[in-house]
């Protein structure tokens, strides 16, 4: 096998690789918005998941992609524990169509000779001005690239007549019983890990059993390898993020590595089951000791190839049947692995949502930032409850540990918003749909106000402290007010929320409730500053009190706006 050869067929792999990349890049693109929507509608049933993880798989050809995006949604909270291990065995069962496709169009129906063609149209589609069209263009490309880069991995293959030094080499490796079968599995969890991609070494694996490079049973251990090998993928994802992912993450890998285990020790009756099954299609059984594939286009090659496929559906489909009625237990054991860290509480001060980074989907990474926001809206809720409290302590000492707590909360604003906007530029510096660019915008523009909430409660603190540096006190009716005023406020930070998660729900349907609390506001400010001046007028009232007291209020009102805008950014984005 020449150096040109190799290069020809690591160039084959890295076009198939890309290819199906591509594919599934534009399969998410078209279908984003759809499988969102479909993943955060699961219920306690579940079929229901494991048909939702099943029809995903199916149609984005990636159960890699998949398993990410649920470990995504999990530490979104988008998705439960036990709910996302019921959508990963469906993610399993549905990677298992692209072995079914790629034995019956690379294969048998040969689709590369359609390839080239279907790039014409792949090209105009992708030059299109609509969203959709330029994403089905990438999806008719990526396919193309595809099934070309399998037609050239399979003419690059060398055969085995031509080269009987590999041939016996293979033979050797395949000649030590359950030993072999063995290797041959820790071969493809390896190669599943070194190209992150279950697809492409299952095609591999295909073109090596239909040139008879391997015989059908080591071919079939090769597939079980690579169940296990493509769990790595969702582990890395999950590496970064919050406990609930790496707990789905790894439930992944108990799900797969038990159904390794209970298919080795059964490994020749199902073999021999998978035969059965061949059988009964009218071509000759793949798992008989006597057989042989003589090339990929003869009955036994047809044999092989179909039987590959059905082991790899199979071992999913009867491994998901088995434990879909132990998810509880699944759930427990890998709670019981990855213990809640001790420091839980704090987690509020950081990122919950987006530590896994940017999805290889802007469609879905908005999603993620969309639950972000409204995460940094709820602690910047928290900080108003600390503003409440300062005004009302008396204590020195007391206020002082109030007063360092807003100046903590200004400081977790600033980095909670330089983290969504880094976030953010991470997922705009994509290709992206202009709805997407909208929504990227609008959270620009919110998480700016919400940084700017944090700002007015340390300057409240600041307020205070000179109010007590100069030795002055509000009295009881100046407090009283005050926290009126903050009720107000804390109504407001009420509808903000509840208006980010109609819009994240696609439920916003207008924000005249924002406006209403925005007014209470308002109105109460003006009522609160008219009495202020009418005491300093009537000397009722200590001038440099006054000043602090409504440069408080001022600040409170402000708030208001920085909600209202908030509100408003939710409205332009739903209306465009």
């Amino acid at each position: 096998m020449g150096i040109l050869q190799i290069f020809t067929l690591l160039g084959a792999l890295g076009m198939f690789l890309y290819g199906m990349n591509l594919m599934s890049s534009g399969l998410q693109k078209a279908a984003g918005e759809k499988m969102r929507m479909l993943l955060s509608a699961m219920t306690s049933n579940p079929l229901k998941r494991v048909l939702t993880g099943l029809g995903i798989t199916s149609v984005i050809q990636s159960s890699s992609a998949t398993t990410v995006m649920v470990v995504s949604f999990v530490n979104a909270g988008l998705l439960t524990l036990v709910q996302a291990i019921g959508v990963i065995m469906g993610a399993n069962i549905g990677t298992t169509v692209t072995a079914w496709l790629v034995s019956w169009l690379g294969f048998k129906a040969d689709i590369s000779i359609l390839a080239v063609p279907l790039m014409l149209f792949g090209f105009l589609f992708s030059n299109s001005k609509k969203d959709q069209r330029r994403n089905i263009g990438e999806l008719i490309v990526g396919f193309s690239l595809l099934f070309l880069g399998l037609s050239f991995m399979k003419e690059s293959v060398p055969d085995l007549n031509e080269t009987p030094e590999v041939l016996e080499f293979v033979k050797v490796w395949s000649g030590y019983g359950f030993g072999s079968v063995l290797i041959f599995l820790a071969f493809g969890t390896v190669l599943t890990l070194v190209l992150q991609s279950s697809s492409a070494t299952m095609a591999i694996t295909l073109i090596m059993l239909s040139m008879g490079w391997i015989p059908f049973n080591m071919a079939c251990a090769m597939v079980l390898g690579e169940n296990i090998g493509t769990t790595i993928t969702a582990n890395i994802a999950a590496s970064v993020a919050n406990t609930s992912a790496k707990r789905a993450a790894l439930s992944h890998t108990v799900f797969n590595v038990f159904g390794v285990i209970w298919a080795l020790i059964l490994f020749q009756p199902f073999l021999a089951l998978v035969g059965k099954i061949i059988e009964l299609f009218g071509l000759p059984n793949p798992a008989a000791p006597d057989f042989m594939v003589q090339n990929a286009n003869s009955e036994q090659g047809t044999a092989a190839l179909y039987g590959l496929s059905m082991l790899h559906t199979l071992f999913n489909t009867i491994n998901t049947f088995i434990l879909i009625w132990f998810t509880g237990y699944i759930e427990k054991m890998v709670v019981a692995i990855i213990k809640t860290p001790a420091n839980a509480e704090s987690e509020v001060f950081r990122l919950k949502y987006i530590e896994a980074g940017p999805m290889s989907t802007p469609e879905l990474s908005t999603e993620q930032a969309f639950s972000e926001t409204i995460h940094f809206a709820q602690v910047s809720r928290n900080g108003l409850q600390y503003v409440r409290q300062a005004i009302n302590e008396a204590d020195t000492e007391k206020f002082e540990e109030l007063r360092q707590k807003l100046v903590k909360y200004e400081e977790i604003s600033d980095r909670i918003e330089y983290e969504i906007a880094t976030f953010l530029n991470a997922v705009s510096a994509e290709e992206v749909s202009e709805h997407t660019s909208k929504e990227i915008k609008a959270m620009y523009k919110i998480i700016g106000e919400l940084e700017s909430l944090g700002d007015s409660g340390e300057s409240i603190s600041r307020i205070l402290t000179r109010k007590n540096a100069h030795s002055k006190s509000f009295d009881e009716t100046a407090i009283a007010n005050l926290n009126a005023m903050v009720d107000m406020v804390d109504g407001a930070y009420d509808v903000m929320i509840t208006n980010l998660t109609a819009s994240f729900e696609g439920k916003l349907g207008g924000i005249g409730n924002a406006y209403e609390a925005e007014d209470r506001i308002n109105d109460l400010r003006n009522t609160l500053r008219d009495a202020a001046i009418e005491e300093i007028e009537d000397n009722r009232k200590n001038y440099q009190t006054s000043v602090y007291y409504m440069d408080v209020v001022s600040e409170l009102e402000k708030m208001g706006d920085f909600m209202i805008n908030v509100s408003q950014a939710l409205d332009k984005l739903h209306r465009n």
